[in-house]
């Protein structure tokens, strides 16, 4: 069998390339135990602050939980990627303050709407109520003087609203940069118009009508749960937001919007055995809603309409973004690098060929041969 010449071997060693080399961090020597050692200390912190101080409902204390939970999840991993955490995280958490804070200017002094949304609960499910509204005839049924276990149910579930959305950016972001920013995107733009609404259309929820007298007794009990474990300084953060929020946010319910959007996201790219526990979450959140006396059925059917008008417009600008930047290639910037999964493994390049360090004694063959 001939063998190849040693000049093609010596082309073969110089031209073909190499894999570039590692340069992600290094797996941890001791594998899973420092993972388990940094987020037991994280739980047992957030515990003690919990029962001390309340539960993080604040935008930006939510915040510092999840960014603690990513250094403890992520310890092996150096600062830079921790601190590149907070640098994208940090215009998110401030878009979200501000849009907390500008709530409470949407009266703007005015009477909110009220009686309209009674009486289009009334309309809908006037019939099976005895024309009471849902809130109503929810908490004359349900509502007692001690704690049940939908209570509990309903609190945890209410508390989630301020936990979930964020948790699931965070986890996108630790997992997949592109579809963090593709929610980032829908999630902003559905917070944004929620906003609008509220300067443009102040609403108020079941206990303000209570107390004005449109309504029979509502309490507002979305919080109440707690007590059936001891915890009565549990919710100190959630009560006093409760106390400082705007009255008049109440059309559209970002509540159940917020929940509803998170599971529309992830539920094309879940198993379909997987989503009716899945969209019990908008479910769940929607009767905790209406029984707590916090928003009206209708609040919450015009959230969920935001929702599905949030992806259709985002996802249209989307496309027509892409299409745009086909047809005008040299109009924009070079695209950025495809990002990875790890956010410290930065794209690679294609090697360059490297070049003998010693001339190469192979003889050459002469062309006429």
């Amino acid at each position: 069998m001939p063998y190849p010449s040693l000049t093609l071997t010596a082309m073969a060693v110089v031209t073909d390339p190499q894999p570039p080399a590692r340069t992600d961090p290094p797996a941890s020597p001791d594998g899973g135990r420092r993972r388990v050692v940094a987020m037991t200390v994280w739980a047992v912190t957030f515990v003690a602050a919990w029962l001390a101080i309340g539960l993080p409902t604040d935008p930006a204390y939510a915040f510092v939980w999840i960014w603690a939970a990513t250094i403890a999840w992520n310890s092996e991993r150096p600062w830079r990627s921790h601190l590149r955490f907070a640098r994208d995280w940090v215009p998110v958490v401030l878009l979200f303050v501000v849009y907390n804070l500008s709530r409470g200017f949407a009266d703007n002094g005015a009477t909110p709407h009220a009686m309209e949304l009674i009486v289009a609960d009334r309309f809908m499910f006037g019939w099976a109520t005895g024309g009471e509204v849902p809130t109503v005839w929810l908490q004359q049924h349900l509502y007692h003087p001690q704690v049940h276990w939908w209570d509990i149910a309903a609190s945890w579930v209410y508390f989630s609203h301020f936990v979930v959305a964020l948790a699931a950016a965070a986890v996108l972001w630790l997992r997949d940069r592109h579809r963090w920013a593709a929610y980032m995107r829908r999630w902003g733009f559905l917070c944004a118009a929620g906003l609008v609404t509220y300067f443009l259309y102040p609403a108020a929820p079941p206990w303000w009508a209570a107390q004005n007298g449109l309504l029979t007794e509502v309490a507002r009990i979305s919080t109440r749960g707690w007590k059936a474990f001891g915890m009565h300084g549990a919710g100190n953060v959630l009560n006093a937001g409760q106390i400082a929020s705007n009255p008049v946010a109440a059309m559209p319910s970002l509540h159940t919007a917020w929940a509803l959007f998170v599971v529309l996201f992830f539920l094309a790219g879940t198993r379909r055995r997987w989503w009716p526990l899945l969209l019990a979450y908008p479910l769940a959140m929607t009767f905790t809603l209406v029984y707590s006396g916090e928003h009206y059925v209708i609040d919450v059917l015009v959230g969920w309409a935001y929702v599905g008008l949030t992806f259709l417009v985002v996802g249209l600008a989307e496309r027509g973004w892409a299409a745009w930047r086909a047809r005008h290639p040299k109009a924009g910037t070079p695209p950025p690098p495809e990002l990875t999964d790890d956010p410290e493994t930065p794209p690679t390049e294609p090697p360059s060929p490297r070049t003998p360090t010693t001339p190469s004694t192979t003889p050459q063959v002469p062309a006429d041969h």
